[in-house]
């Protein structure tokens, strides 16, 4: 347990770039050079946390510590991995709330300005992936044109039900027989049952609850299981879904959740941890948890699905992914999930951050940067922090 914490949390400290990033650096540390699995083995764990919702990166470190060290094995590796950017950004939460003035800063819309070249980065890549033919591509812009017109996050999940009806009954994808890794499934079918039932019982369960006992803690909790549980083909997508949570109703202003967003662009490990900065920012009213311990529980709330579905899957996966029927579902659901983001890139975050040529101009650079000079994303988010601050937008 103690070996999968220390290698994860290296990783956890050091894994800049995103997703795609990290299952780059976790083969380079778990395949080659500690050899815990073949490559084999490790592309099947990806291909099912692809398959999964939830933050793919994240998950595929739940399954390399449940295969190394069992089940404290995979917690070991969960918190080695998500330690490190969510203490940063609890740190930067706090650094908003104490110092009203730093969230009206120059700094802070600088922050937000580069948050719209992210989103429209990870729009266009998720399109260029899971949109490849005109079907999907109708699905995800139909789901965005939903989106803004009736903006909630319950049509957010009409839409990608929609996507996965339109996948199942008119999308047509190659058939093959698919590989069996070498290492297949953790557990037992049993075991696998109980725990994704335990995910299903949750994800109604809890919002239940949560009225019952007149709890606005735990029903934001609710609110953040079932975006952890809804969230389609990469971090990004959680921005729609968390900001439909805690902007609307007043928990947290526009302002802060974008800055939030672009700071997390600029800490190393999961996007996801950015839930741990919402449940910091929080109102006081709200805090009876204390900001740490808001903080923490909002974070285990969006990661327990992950957790849930990955291990609870593995024993499963192996005939689940042979069956043309889920595979034209998920394909669906997918092109659904771009037009989300699609809609969530424009509003709140384009509408809240861009206000003059400037800004736009600063966005156009930070998105130059992003895409075709490849600039890691820290820098970027402090070039566009930097000229916030010295009022160049």
């Amino acid at each position: 347990m103690l070996e999968v914490f220390l290698a994860f949390l290296k990783l956890g400290l050091t894994s800049f770039g995103g997703p795609v990033a990290h299952l780059g650096y976790f083969r380079s540390e778990f395949v080659e050079r500690r050899q815990w699995l073949d490559d084999r083995s490790y592309t099947d764990l990806v291909a099912l946390c692809q398959f999964l919702p939830g933050p793919a990166s994240s998950q595929v470190g739940m399954a390399l510590g449940m295969k190394r060290a069992g089940w404290p094995g995979a917690l070991a590796a969960w918190v080695g991995f998500t330690l490190p950017s969510a203490a940063l950004l609890i740190l930067f939460a706090f650094g908003v709330t104490r110092w009203a003035a730093f969230a009206q800063s120059g700094a802070v819309h600088g922050l937000k300005v580069v948050a719209v070249a992210v989103v429209a980065q990870a729009v266009m890549g998720m399109g260029r992936s899971l949109c490849p033919d005109r079907l999907r591509a109708a699905v995800a812009i139909a789901a965005a044109a939903l989106v803004l017109w009736v903006p909630s996050a319950f049509t957010q999940i009409i839409a990608m039900a929609l996507g996965a009806l339109i996948g199942r009954l008119a999308l047509r994808l190659p058939t093959g027989a698919v590989p069996v890794a070498e290492h297949e499934g953790i557990g037992n079918k049993r075991t696998g049952a109980a725990l994704l039932a335990i995910f299903v019982v949750l994800l109604f369960a809890l919002p239940a609850l949560a009225a019952a006992w007149q709890s606005p803690m735990w029903l934001l909790a609710a609110e953040f299981y079932r975006a952890g549980s809804l969230v389609f083909g990469g971090g990004h997508v959680v921005l729609p879904l968390l900001q439909s949570a805690v902007v609307p109703p007043g928990l947290v202003s526009n302002d802060v959740f974008l800055a939030g967003y672009g700071a997390a662009q600029a800490v190393p490990g999961p996007l996801f941890t950015f839930a741990a900065y919402l449940g910091a920012v929080l109102p006081q009213p709200m805090l009876a948890w204390g900001g740490w311990g808001s903080a923490l529980g909002l974070l285990g709330a969006i990661f327990l699905p992950a957790f849930l579905l990955v291990i609870g899957a593995l024993p499963f996966w192996q005939s689940l992914r042979q069956r043309p029927g889920v595979q034209q579902a998920m394909a669906g659901v997918n092109a659904a999930v771009v037009g989300v983001l699609l809609a969530a890139m424009y509003d709140p975050v384009w509408t809240s951050a861009i206000h003059s040529r400037a800004d736009f101009a600063l966005a156009l650079l930070a998105f130059g940067l992003l895409v075709f000079a490849r600039w890691s994303p820290v820098w970027v988010v402090l070039l566009a922090a930097l000229a916030g601050w010295s009022g160049v937008v």
